[in-house]
């Protein structure tokens, strides 16, 4: 019989390893860290190698969300091993430094590449992975919120909209990207953020997949939600936030292993282990 597993994206360090060393006490199968880089994640690895209990296995296998030979590499892996995925927690992000230089286009450019391109990526991928009684976990962040009330009421609306299709937030995206190279993303009704705006798109993007999860897998019980992990203390976000990378790892753990037969919450935005109105 194929071992359960969870899988685990950009977990080399902060939240992600977190999460991967919270899985390894509190769930019996297997745990699949990725990174981009190979050597970081077999450091990571050997922080896990003391928490793992039973038969259960930690194991490193080389992601770029970004890449999609890489996406394909992966889920190949998967697939041989372990037949499917019982958690998925989408982690994998990036963020600017506020007194980063960078020209406002090129950091919206990249950051959406990472944090919604890349996110959508491996999930078009791995979501088909995903066995009957799955939990998939989208990290996505307060950001999203703040970026969306600070966007025009129009744009509000359409990214609050119930029928939003998967293209038309991608379409919307990339429309982001490309006033903010012209520099014309505030006069247009965006929010000033490039991080910010690049989570509405992780976080719409999960309300859309599990629209589409109720309506073709109706009888599957999977339950994907995106959460705010909260203001960590990671390279990402610096030393001055209040919480440690376990505190920011609850959350996304809280819905990683929502027990058996819970219906909810599904296509929510989660903040402090509650789901926060959209």
């Amino acid at each position: 019989m194929l071992k359960k597993v969870a899988v685990v994206t950009g977990a080399n360090k902060g939240i992600g390893l977190a999460v991967a060393k919270g899985l390894c006490g509190k769930w019996t199968g297997d745990i699949v860290l990725t990174a981009r880089n190979e050597e970081n994640g077999q450091r990571a690895l050997q922080a896990l190698s003391t928490l793992t209990h039973g038969d259960q296995e930690a194991v490193f296998h080389q992601l770029d969300i970004t890449d999609k030979k890489s996406i394909d590499s992966f889920a190949g892996f998967v697939r041989e091993k372990y037949g499917g995925i019982d958690i998925l927690i989408n982690n994998a992000g990036i963020a600017f430094k506020v007194a980063d230089t960078t020209p406002f286009g090129t950091q919206a450019e990249v950051t959406m590449q990472t944090n919604y391109f890349g996110t959508l990526a491996v999930s078009k991928v791995l979501l088909k992975l995903v066995r009957p009684g799955g939990r998939v976990v989208n990290v996505s962040s307060m950001q999203s919120k703040r970026a969306l009330a600070g966007c025009s009421a129009e744009l509000q609306a359409q990214f609050r909209s119930e029928t939003i299709t998967e293209e038309e937030l991608t379409e919307l995206m990339n429309r982001f990207v490309e006033d903010a190279k012209q520099g014309r993303h505030q006069d247009n009704g965006w929010a000033n953020s490039a991080y910010g705006v690049s989570k509405i798109g992780v976080t719409v993007m999960s309300l859309i997949h599990a629209r589409e999860l109720s309506r073709n897998r109706p009888n599957d019980n999977i339950l994907l939600n995106a959460c705010c992990p909260g203001w960590v203390r990671t390279d990402m976000a610096g030393p001055k936030a209040p919480k440690s990378p376990e505190e920011g790892a609850e959350t996304p753990l809280f819905l990683a292993l929502l027990p058996p037969g819970a219906g909810e919450p599904h296509g929510r935005f989660v903040s402090e282990k509650q789901a926060e109105p959209w």
